[in-house]
């Protein structure tokens, strides 16, 4: 399991939609963004022993976003996710939404056909 999948599941859990990219359905009144924005290596005996993959999570609410942002930041790192960043964005005035950012990792166990066990 990826990121992605991991993220997309904890959100779900969250009762908080979640799209990889963008938003292709119409945008309730809290929902996120994940934006995968790297990948790094970790390596031992001469090999990638470790795959780390780091997520952007754009969050857009009309609610109160400090409550929310701290819940979904303790079910991060409940669930095992580094939070490398926490950055409030803006107030959307023409959307009336809230943006918080929140960029997370977490390792996996490398393997050479890595990208296609993820489903984005």
């Amino acid at each position: 399991m990826g990121i992605l999948n991991e993220l997309t599941s904890l959100f779900s859990s969250l009762s908080i939609s979640c799209e990889t990219g963008r938003m292709s359905s119409p945008a309730l009144d809290t929902f996120c963004v994940l934006v995968p924005v790297g990948e790094s290596s970790l390596w031992g005996d001469d090999g990638i022993d470790v795959n780390v993959e780091e997520c952007v999570i754009s969050l857009f609410t009309k609610e109160n976003y400090i409550a929310l942002k701290n819940r979904i930041i303790s079910a991060l790192l409940a669930c095992g996710f580094t939070v490398n960043d926490r950055r409030y964005i803006e107030y959307e005035e023409d959307t009336g939404y809230f943006h918080y950012e929140i960029t997370v990792e977490s390792p996996y166990p490398f393997t050479a056909n890595h990208e296609s066990e993820e489903e984005v």
